[in-house]
């Protein structure tokens, strides 16, 4: 076997959550809520496909790393994976709307079109936060 992982993408819904138990032994519903449990692991998802499509961008990167990995050996993934986290750890002030291009650039995702690119954009909203609020609560003191 050459490391891949599998082809289809497993469903999100067929995973069973421990949620951590009280203090006499069961779950505690005040802090976790009357549907966690056993009570939300009959719950499905709207569709077959959904878990699937949530899923795709990193079931397609981890592909990706395994055949650069095949091909180029364990230093080309390593590497792009850096690159990643760095451009990641970049930001711009929190009033300040922020393109991640070098990450779209990075992960391809500046060659597809999807529904964010077009509707909803954040670039174009008229509303602008005050700036020393929001980055007092970004650094913690609100």
């Amino acid at each position: 076997m050459s490391g891949y992982p599998t082809l289809r993408p497993q469903s999100l819904a067929s995973k069973v959550i421990d949620l951590p138990k009280g203090a006499y032994g069961v779950p505690d519903a005040m802090m976790n809520g009357l549907m966690a449990g056993r009570a939300s692991a009959g719950l499905q998802t709207a569709h077959p496909l959904q878990a699937s499509e949530e899923q795709w961008n990193d079931h397609q990167m981890k592909l990706d790393l395994v055949m650069l990995k095949n091909s180029q050996g364990i230093h080309a993934p390593l590497k792009l994976q850096m690159e990643r986290f760095a451009v990641s750890q970049m930001q711009r002030l929190p009033c300040l709307h922020s393109s991640n291009i070098l990450m779209d650039t990075l992960t391809g995702a500046d060659e597809r079109i999807r529904f964010e690119d077009i509707l909803n954009n954040p670039a174009d909203s008229e509303v602008m936060g005050q700036p020393h609020a929001m980055m007092e609560r970004r650094l913690g003191f609100l």
